[in-house]
């Protein structure tokens, strides 16, 4: 998926002169030359379509999910390093990496017809493998709220009423109240998301999954000969995966590196890069 949009010139500085004055300064003395620019940056979203599961909060290797709750969704923080594991994580791929590209084009004489030119480019990622085992409800526990079925996103969690419950799972269950509907889960249908588990206050499910491992997506390169042994690349690695060894070359452990940018960002000499997995999604 791509998006394209425009932004006028004269808007644009415009908007960046009301973030520069003071209340009480005069708009009109104030005069902005913003010049050749171009920008390419990747980010993560996560969309409305957000289960609550939380299997992206639990996944996320630096704590860069905020929880999910009934009334809102999860969201990215500021401390995002972009490794993507989160993308791979959910199981209804509600959240998205994008690469923004931002190029001013001021070959238009006049600055009313000038633009900064937006593009957003979505990367196709490989998903985990996520697997139901087994989901059981402690029914005694239920007050009926029916938040677990509102975000089922295979709508494996339907309501049904107390008589065909109890017929269905041959059980009689004196805590639910005739006329009123309840939660029952489709085995066939649930994928093992977790949303219900994590939406429930009353603790009533109990899920048993399976979770494939992170695929990765991108190989780091370490040119040996561009390395200057600044140790910024092992002082800046979030999960200690990058380490100078006693030759003053960075090493990389395979199993604990996430594939975030955070070495290849702080490597003054651009001696760290990233190469993405070719992956046939045909």
């Amino acid at each position: 998926m791509e998006i394209k949009f425009q932004k006028k010139m004269d808007l644009l500085e415009k908007e960046v002169i009301l973030k520069s004055v003071e209340l009480d300064d005069d708009i009109e003395d104030f005069k902005v030359d913003i010049g050749d620019f171009q920008s390419k940056e990747r980010f993560i979203a996560i969309s409305p379509r957000c289960v609550r599961c939380n299997l992206c909060v639990e996944e996320c290797p630096v704590g860069a999910i905020s929880d999910s709750t009934y009334s809102k969704r999860a969201r990215i923080l500021d401390n995002c390093v972009k490794c993507e594991i989160c993308v791979e994580t959910c199981p209804i791929s509600s959240i998205y990496i994008f690469e923004s590209e931002a190029i001013i084009n001021n070959e238009a004489e006049e600055i009313k017809d000038q633009t900064i030119d937006y593009t957003f480019n979505e990367f196709n990622i490989p998903h985990r493998v996520i697997r139901l085992n087994n989901i059981e409800m402690d029914r005694s526990k239920c007050i009926g709220c029916r938040h677990c079925v509102k975000f089922c996103p295979t709508n494996a969690n339907k309501l049904k009423s107390k008589s065909y419950i109890e017929d269905v799972e041959s059980q009689n269950y004196d805590t639910l109240i005739e006329g009123e509907l309840y939660p029952i889960i489709n085995k066939d249908l649930c994928l093992g998301c977790g949303s219900c588990v994590n939406i429930c206050a009353q603790d009533v499910y109990i899920l048993d999954r399976y979770l494939g491992p992170v695929i990765p997506t991108k190989n780091l390169i370490i040119d040996e000969d561009t390395c200057v042994s600044c140790f910024l690349c092992e002082e800046n690695c979030p999960t200690n995966a990058i380490v100078l060894n006693s030759n003053n070359i960075p090493e990389l452990d395979d199993d604990k590196c996430i594939r975030c940018n955070v070495c290849t960002m702080k490597c003054p000499v651009g001696a760290l890069n990233f190469e993405d997995v070719e992956f046939n999604y045909d």
